[in-house]
């Protein structure tokens, strides 16, 4: 790798410091996080991000944030955000909100909800390996509950993003899980042991706390008729993503869905359903938009070396076997910061890490567990990463009213961090 100066470096990674002060501290400073939109916030970071790429042509540094908004990945998320908010709508305008929440809530009682739909996003998130997914099909029903119950609709939606990412990070599909242990050579089995050595103890607290959290919750005074019908929509996305469908094919099976039972129970006519369709779409504008501003930004950063900078300030001192697996850990959480995308962490740094858990005997299904936890935590906090917009936009929140309420991203965050700090486990330690 092609040593960076400390100033390029830094200028690399410039936008990122623009952004946050921009954002996060004028709204701190003013007290409202609506003070400043977070699209300007991006708007005004990408423009000097344009500006500070040096060296290069304005059109070429132009192209590479448009490279950047609209990858591969990108837009299959985009299509992603287009077909959830369809179908969330839709769902929405038919009545099946409603009568899922009135099932669920005939079934448990409103003081273990919170436990109940982390338990729920748990054992999704663990079946189709994806975080995203678990969150497009729990968010609009946790919404829902939320409503009629009148809990906070910030916890409730932080509760459904942090059990997706329990799968997200445990899962044996997961794309995260395949990425990790394929850098550092170790089965997947083995890398599953020792990462549920680490969080499996911080899911068990979490549940309990949401527990005593929830005792406070009170059912609604009226609980309306369960139209069964009505719950097919979100029962087939539920059955369809568990089965391990692709998101895309499990969201336009339940918007058929929407639109056959809904015209042929009267909630809507044909115009009707194309209406709902359009305002869910509609809807998920702002998302888009922020999602394709972070993707130019995190681009313009990547090429003018700010990941490689990162990694070259953070292999240059490192002592013992506990500093390499720190390193390792800090190692995938800046470039998630940089990148958004923890996936895209893991295959970054996964070669570096490989070549740091040799140098220092690390064991390399400790390693593959820190790559993936430590990716997974601070994906799990990020208002810009993909998983709190598309729970934001699916709950009409601002991403950053989600963030105080994200107890199991934080909760393996410190538990990874222990596991360094104490050589646990103790046998692959």
């Amino acid at each position: 790798m092609e040593e960076i100066s400390i100033k390029k470096g830094l200028t690399a990674l410039s936008p990122l410091f623009v952004f946050t002060v921009l954002y996060l501290v004028t709204s701190i400073i003013a007290g409202d996080f609506y003070k400043v939109p977070i699209t300007v916030a991006f708007m005004v970071s990408s423009i000097y991000a344009v500006i500070v790429s040096g060296g290069l042509p304005l059109k070429k540094r132009i192209q590479t944030y448009s490279i950047g908004a609209s990858g591969e990945n990108m837009m299959m998320m985009l299509w992603i955000f287009v077909l959830a908010g369809a179908f969330a709508n839709a769902a929405k305008e038919m009545g099946s909100v409603d009568a899922i929440v009135n099932l669920t809530l005939s079934f448990i009682p409103p003081s273990m909800l919170l436990a109940g739909i982390f338990i729920t996003a748990c054992f999704i998130s663990l079946a189709i390996g994806t975080s995203v997914g678990t969150i497009v099909a729990l968010t609009p029903i946790a919404a829902g509950i939320s409503f009629s119950t009148g809990s906070s609709l910030p916890l409730i939606v932080a509760v459904v993003v942090g059990g997706a990412f329990f799968g997200d990070n445990l899962s044996f599909i997961s794309d995260t899980t395949v990425m990790a242990t394929q850098t550092q050579n170790c089965k997947m089995k083995d890398k599953f042991k020792v990462n549920a050595f680490i969080v499996l103890p911080a899911a068990f607290l979490v549940c309990i706390a949401y527990a005593f959290m929830g005792e406070g919750i009170q059912a609604p005074p009226i609980l309306g008729d369960i139209k069964v019908l009505k719950v097919v929509p979100y029962l087939s996305v539920l059955i369809c993503a568990i089965a391990g469908m692709n998101v895309m094919a499990v969201l336009t099976i339940g918007l058929t869905l929407t639109g056959i039972i809904g015209i042929t129970d009267g909630s809507y006519d044909l115009y009707g359903w194309f209406g709902s369709m359009g305002t869910g779409i509609t809807n998920m504008g702002e998302l888009i938009i922020i999602t394709m501003m972070a993707g130019g930004l995190l681009e313009i950063i990547r090429k003018n070396g700010g990941i490689d900078f990162l990694i070259q300030i953070m292999t240059r001192r490192i002592s013992g076997k506990r500093g390499a697996e720190f390193t390792i850990g800090l190692l995938v959480s800046l470039v998630d910061v940089c990148t958004a995308n923890n996936t895209v962490a893991i295959l970054t740094v996964g070669s570096i890490a490989k070549q740091i858990s040799i140098k220092y005997d690390v064991d390399s299904r400790k390693c593959a567990s820190i790559l993936d936890t430590f990716s997974c935590c601070i994906q799990g906090i990020l208002p810009y990463g993909a998983q709190i917009l598309i729970a934001a936009g699916l709950a009409s929140l601002n991403p950053i009213n989600i963030i105080p309420y994200l107890y199991y991203p934080m909760a393996i965050g410190a538990s990874a961090l222990l596991a360094i700090l104490i050589r646990y486990p103790r046998k692959y330690s």
